[in-house]
């Protein structure tokens, strides 16, 4: 808790830094922007879609603002147009290259539109405590996947954190992610103002809908578009009678989201071969008899780099050889990383019967470091497993990026460069676990050894991950991609930074930087979107499809073992039950205490868990703090149970076993799982 309780002051001191500048500001976040008139908010700029006239890009996510594209494996390329993308306070807009390389928009897409005055009560649109009721046959809001004529389930909210009601935006969320490749199309009917009136539609959807425009009107290319729309809504039952509003748009492919990370990864496996990564140990700390962990292993390794910036410090983005949209990442020549490990080893390895110890990689919090492996609860899972835990840096997004992922919250044009830097991190944690898992490795070293020369690593063991709170949600991504380890144990996991941000505490002072310069809440909302669709190529959304049952190339099946903590403040448990409806977990039941969900069917969508199981599982640690917010804003109430699940001794022992076995095994019995209160 310290550790998280200094980064998020050093966030809130660059954050007011804005404000009143300072050295420390000015050189981690940039000069403070100049606050201007806002810009016109219409959506009549060249680019923007007609249809949306609150703002440029809405609806979104949106076809109209793609173009065909043979290459691609949709068919389609993004091709946003400079004019219509956000502006912040200094007036620049967003560059839309690195998002125009991109055939679709993001598989965990909120949808937003602009719809003034609605009621979602009065419009009995499906919230967050009724997923169930999207599907209903008359749902006024409908969500089709076009490929398959099938609805898919979601939850609609306001946006709370609206200042202005004309300016909130409509948000449908996803429940479980929309499939690669499939086009969609969303469907607004009947909806309703506080007073249970029906709001008309807009002049230039009404008109697109309606009978057929002559050649050369405004509307005629936007609604040649509309007509496959409204092909697919009627062959799904939905008729026009009601409808306020309705567009389609494309989820990007498989390819077009993990081709990069793959790339880097055969790329850089195939050049190490069947060797071991350089490595370096320069310090060797051996603890007191009485100390579960023996020894602390500190040291760096080499990784090549893809960054185009020697070392790829922060801020540095992909480095591609040819100017073209569909460049791959390429090293520079020579650049490498020198990338700093910490190992924890237990003592049972390294005592006189020579226990060798399962590799298993750790992966830290919030802007954290390597050193969070030496945390009491680490060394103790650790201990109980008989595991040497080993951790690196998540690059892209450790203690070191800080300075850099504020200021992208200035100018989300820089935003790009953060999740290119967080794949490389990827890539320096699949490096780790093979310089663990190789016998010409750190079992190799002196530093792993024991005092009767014995490996204190059993390399004949699977490699094992473990990683908690932002060390789940990256575990994501990097059991999508792993070919070396098939376990991996989220603690307190979640996936989909747009929708984890604004229900987290710790954005808190993020959101001063970004209300300075992107001050419109409806233009904020736009701006999550915005970045969900290149976060994607960087965090668990993006492999969220292929992070158990249905892998990418050249990888493995893998399990995953989901353990959230029920109210947590901090990685909300809602994008949690997201990711483990799209893995196919099964959830342990019952679930929690009769009385503790709002929800009208807890844990809408998702299987129980039949004991003992050989999948993947979600469990929800129950402490006793009240539930989250039925809102995307972040809990208010009652203590953080975030790091309950991981001190709870049950939750380890679950932990230890599957790391050891693969198998989830029953540690709550017939009843929900509770954990203490951690102290």
């Amino acid at each position: 808790m310290r550790a998280r309780l200094t980064v998020l002051t050093t966030v809130a001191a660059l954050a007011l830094g804005l404000l009143a500048p300072t050295a420390l500001a000015e050189q981690a976040a940039g000069s403070p922007l100049p606050v201007r008139a806002e810009e016109p908010r219409g959506g009549d700029r060249a680019g923007c879609d007609p249809l949306g006239p609150g703002e440029c890009l809405l609806p979104f996510p949106n076809d109209w603002y793609t173009e065909p594209d043979r290459r691609t494996d949709t068919g389609r390329r993004i091709a946003f147009e400079p004019s219509a993308m956000p502006a912040n306070a200094a007036r620049t807009r967003i560059d839309p290259a690195e998002w125009n390389r991109s055939d679709g928009f993001s598989p965990g897409s909120m949808i937003l539109a602009h719809v003034p005055g609605v009621d979602l009560g009065e419009t009995r649109a499906a919230p967050l405590t009724d997923i169930g009721a999207s599907l209903d046959r008359d749902a006024p809001i409908v969500l089709l996947d076009a490929d398959t004529g099938k609805r898919h389930p979601y939850w609609a909210e306001l946006d709370a954190n609206a200042t202005d009601p004309a300016r909130q935006a409509l948000v449908v969320r996803p429940a479980r992610n929309l499939a690669e490749g499939h086009r969609y199309v969303v469907a607004l009917r009947r909806l309703k103002d506080a007073d249970g009136r029906t709001l008309p539609a807009p002049d230039a959807f009404r008109r697109v809908d309606g009978p057929a425009l002559r050649k050369g009107d405004p509307l005629y290319e936007r609604q040649r578009d509309h007509r496959q729309v409204g092909r697919d809504l009627a062959r799904a039952g939905v008729t026009s009678r009601g409808l306020y509003l309705a567009w389609d748009f494309t989820v990007a492919s498989e390819r077009g989201l993990s081709e990069r990370m793959l790339h880097i990864r055969d790329d850089a496996f195939a050049g190490l071969g069947k060797g071991v990564p350089e490595h370096l140990v320069y310090e060797v700390k051996d603890h007191p008899a009485d100390d579960p962990i023996a020894r602390t292993v500190r040291g760096v390794y080499n990784v090549p780099s893809y960054l185009d910036a020697p070392g790829g410090p922060p801020g540095s983005g992909f480095h591609r050889a040819g100017g073209g949209k569909d460049a791959l990442p390429a090293r520079l020549p020579g650049n490498n990383q020198v990338v700093p490990f910490q190992c924890e080893i237990p003592r049972a390895a390294l005592g006189e019967r020579g226990e060798a110890a399962r590799p298993v990689l750790y992966g830290h919090g919030l802007l954290g470091n390597e050193t969070q492996v030496g945390s009491r609860t680490q060394r103790e899972l650790a201990a109980r497993g008989n595991f040497v835990m080993c951790a690196t840096k998540w690059q892209g997004m450790a203690d070191e990026d800080i300075p850099f992922v504020a200021s992208t919250l200035q100018d989300l044009s820089r935003f790009p460069a953060v999740a290119d830097r967080l794949q490389q991190g990827v890539l320096n944690t699949l490096w780790l676990g093979r310089l663990m898992r190789h016998a010409d490795g750190l079992a190799a070293d002196d530093a792993f050894r024991g005092a009767g020369g014995a490996s204190a690593i059993d390399v004949r063991a699977r490699l094992g991950y473990a990683g908690h709170s932002q060390g789940g949600i990256m575990g994501g991504i990097y059991t999508a991609v792993a070919q070396d380890s098939t376990r991996s144990v989220l603690g307190v996991p979640g996936m989909n930074y747009s929708t984890l941000l604004n229900r987290s505490v710790d954005f808190a002072p993020f959101q001063q930087i970004l209300d300075q310069a992107y001050p419109d809440k409806l233009r904020q909302q736009l701006g999550f979107a915005l970045m969900q669709m290149v976060w994607d190529r960087g965090e668990a959304n993006g492999y969220a499809q292929h992070m158990t049952s249905d892998p990418l190339p050249r990888t493995p099946r893998h399990q995953v073992l989901m353990h959230v903590a029920y109210g947590d403040h901090q990685v909300s448990p809602t994008a949690a039950e997201v990711q483990a409806r799209t893995v196919g977990a099964r959830i342990h039941a019952p679930t929690v205490a009769d009385g503790r969900s709002p929800d009208e069917e807890p844990y809408w969508g998702l299987r129980q868990l039949r004991y003992p199981y050989a999948g993947s599982g979600i469990l929800v640690w129950d402490s006793g703090s009240p539930y989250q917010p039925l809102t995307n804003t972040p809990p208010s109430e009652g203590r953080d149970p975030h790091s309950d699940p991981r001190d709870e001794p049950a939750a380890q022992r679950q932990m230890a076993e599957f790391l050891n076995s693969g198998r989830i095994v029953d540690v709550c019995g017939d009843a929900p799982c509770t954990a203490a209160p951690a102290g």
